[in-house]
């Protein structure tokens, strides 16, 4: 059975790591990594925009540094990167079965990670 995209792209992202033995150290590293490259991502779109210097090349290339961090912290987990789109997706599908709406949007219940 060939690998999919997916799982390739994870596989060739263990290749370009700086290896770092401790465990905790490591997954700090990949979080502090993709708040930094998400940053960055926002620093060339205010720059595009609001300032009219075109560093639409900048948020591509972030993008990209912030799907790499995306792939080692699944990496970390031993999950599957797949797995984690299928899984967003599938929440978002019942969610908004209609599609985006304000009212949907608006709903009791959410579950905000941060304070649990």
């Amino acid at each position: 059975m060939s690998q999919n995209f997916l799982e390739k792209y994870q596989e060739d992202c263990k290749k370009t790591v700086k290896k770092i033995s401790d465990k905790d150290k490591e997954i700090m590293t990949w979080g502090l990594g993709i708040a930094g490259e998400a940053g960055d991502v926002a620093g060339c779109i205010k720059k595009t925009f609001v300032h009219m210097n075109d560093q639409t090349a900048g948020i591509k290339e972030n993008l990209g540094d912030t799907l790499w961090y995306i792939a080692m912290i699944c990496n970390f987990f031993n999950w599957k990167l797949e797995d984690v789109f299928n899984e967003n997706i599938e929440k978002l599908k019942k969610r908004y079965p209609e599609g985006f709406s304000e009212k949907d949007a608006d709903r009791e219940g959410r579950v905000d990670w941060n304070e649990k």
